[in-house]
């Protein structure tokens, strides 16, 4: 008792002296984590306000500087704040970028120099309108206003800047639905064909409409070649085919007037010697191909000049804009858009405060100049600091891995038990199987039969082993010795009557066959039943005894073990003596529980 008195307080003890530092040691990890989360999370919440003001003015930031873009070309301010209302009711109306409109502006104000605030703006919408409403891009458009501008520069100047990009813009919309094009090859077309048709003293609507006429069987900058080249070949042609191509002022006549004294020549289908003699005339075969592209359907082509010349606005671009807005888009921009009026407002705040915190950056980067022993040390601080969060970090994701891992083995363990009971289930069904199986076959006669034989058997194989045994606890059994008297008893009588007939035999030995045969002829009978034939007297209960003795203590086992029982009971330090059984030979410990049973 003593010894497991002390085994248990050193336990007790060594939990003490290892959990107290274990927990102060947790406690401090864990304060320093806390520590440290506080930091984090304050930091988190700093950089989150700062993202929040960053995301609430980018919008207006970005548009500022696009507009900046434009400011560093010159423009007026007031001319500036027109393009600046352009580009927000663009971006609400067709759900495009403003940024975008204002730096399509800047395109725009580059190619084409001494705009006004007005007509820049002017500009700037109709480009980005026909972008929208002949799918192009507004680089695209921007870049094909410019070139047009430059075609046409005296048409523009003559009605008014504003009033021509518009007109240009409606003409583009309805070359491109009637040509069924699109305003990059409509702007690839002229700019392949630059300012020829121009100088020649052809009008905006009729060039448009031969390109477009073109176009339906050919690209737009192939197009733009080959009545470059019919252009080009005029002046000889007409000299070569004896027809006059030109007024009386020496201008080039319309294509229309053209295509008409041609068909006058040589028909309204060409065959090989017409089309020798006519590439002969124009030097080319890209004008030839115009030719009779054209001439398929030369009254077509007049009505779409027409068509063209009678367009005045924008109206019909405006139209296919409209029809390809995104209301979502529109949802979108606007929202931007709002952003964008946010900002404004914010940014003459917050700009003086950014522009504050970059000088006092300058001036720390200055100072850290000037102090680069103290700026070291300053920096193995900030490393030593990052470290230690590292470590912490580092720390927490050793915890988090250990608690996935437990975890993990938890689930294993889940598994394996699970697979475990699934293999107990299939044991035990197996084993009833077996059981059925088992019983099924003891069913069988021939397997009863063997089977009873062999319980027969082991029977007296045991019976004759422990003999000794069991005749011996019979005997020491109240019952069995009542039963061993009678069976004395019945052995005295069988006796008497062995004496009786030993007499009669003396006396009657002069008979044959009754002499000599008393000693020599023992009934077998009265042999198994204990007589002895040599003396005649019977044998009583002594004849069963076995030929080793058992010296077993006073009362039997039983009786030792209870009174050791006692005794116990009395003192735990009492000594137990049971007795000793003394044997012939080794028995093994089912002997002597078979003993023990006996003796009870």
């Amino acid at each position: 008792m003593a010894d497991q008195l002390q085994k248990l307080m050193f336990s007790i003890d060594l939990m003490d002296k290892v959990t107290g530092p274990a927990g102060k040691i947790q406690n401090s990890i864990q304060g320093v984590t806390d520590t440290f989360s506080k930091v984090a999370g304050g930091a988190a919440g700093v950089a989150a306000a700062g993202y929040a003001v960053s995301a609430l003015t980018a919008p207006a930031n970005e548009f500022n500087m696009a507009i900046g873009e434009v400011r560093s070309l010159d423009v007026a301010q007031d001319s500036l704040d027109q393009l600046a209302d352009e580009a927000i009711a663009f971006s609400v109306k067709y759900g495009e970028s403003a940024k975008d409109f204002v730096s399509s502006s800047y395109d725009i104000q580059s190619a084409i120099a001494g705009l006004s605030g007005q007509e820049l703006a002017s500009f700037t919408n109709a480009s980005n309108v026909l972008a929208k409403g002949t799918k192009s891009d507004a680089a695209t458009i921007t870049d094909y206003m410019g070139t047009m501008y430059g075609i046409f520069q005296d048409s523009a100047t003559s009605m008014g800047k504003a009033e021509w990009v518009e007109q240009l813009t409606g003409q583009t919309a309805t070359a491109v639905q009637m040509f069924k094009t699109t305003g990059a090859e409509m702007a690839g077309a002229f700019t392949a064909l630059g300012a020829n048709a121009t100088s020649a003293g052809r009008s905006q609507a009729e060039q448009m409409a031969v390109l477009g006429k073109l176009q339906a069987t050919m690209s737009g900058s192939e197009a733009g070649t080959k009545y470059k080249a019919f252009l080009s070949g005029i002046g000889g042609a007409q000299d070569k085919l004896g027809l006059s191509f030109t007024d009386s002022s020496g201008r080039m006549l319309g294509v229309m007037d053209i295509l008409g004294k041609i068909q006058g020549k040589f028909g309204d289908t060409l065959d090989v010697a017409e089309s020798d003699a006519l590439k002969k005339a124009f030097g080319s075969d890209e004008a030839v191909s115009m030719i009779k592209l054209l001439s398929a359907d030369v009254d077509g082509l007049g009505d779409s000049i027409n068509q063209l010349g009678d367009v005045t606005g924008m109206d019909k671009a405006m139209t296919m804009a409209d029809a390809m807005v995104d209301p979502f888009q529109r949802w979108s921009q606007g929202a931007k858009a709002l952003r964008i009026g946010l900002g404004q407002a914010l940014l003459p705040v917050l700009i003086p405060v950014v522009e504050g915190m970059a000088e006092g950056a300058g001036a720390m980067y200055k100072w850290t100049q000037e102090n680069p022993t103290l700026t070291r040390y300053l920096g193995y601080t900030v490393i030593g600091v990052a470290g230690l969060t590292a470590g912490v970090a580092a720390f927490a994701v050793v915890g988090g891995v250990a608690s996935m891992t437990m975890t993990g083995f938890g689930a294993a363990m889940t598994l394996v038990s699970g697979v475990m009971t699934a293999w107990s289930t299939v044991a035990g069904a197996g084993a009833t199987v077996m059981t059925w199986l088992n019983a099924v076959m003891m069913a069988n006669p021939a397997l009863l039969i063997a089977g009873s034989i062999a319980v027969l058997v082991g029977g007296i194989a045991a019976a004759i082993y422990y003999w000794d045994d069991l005749k011996a606890a019979f005997l020491d059994s109240t019952w069995g010795k009542n039963i061993m008297g009678w069976i004395d008893t019945i052995l005295g009588g069988f006796s008497k009557l062995s004496g009786a007939w030993d007499w009669v035999k003396n006396k009657l030995s002069w008979v044959p066959g009754m002499g000599g045969e008393s000693e020599a002829a023992v009934s077998p009978t009265m042999t198994a039943l204990g007589a002895d034939p040599m003396v005649g007297v019977p044998k009583t209960s002594p004849s069963l005894e076995v030929p080793r003795r058992t010296s077993m203590p006073a009362g039997g086992v039983s009786q030792s073990i209870a009174t050791a029982i006692t005794n116990t009971s009395a003192s735990s330090s009492q000594t137990i003596h049971i007795g000793q059984i003394t044997t012939s030979r080794p028995i093994n410990a089912q002997e002597v529980t078979s003993q023990l049973v006996m003796a009870s």
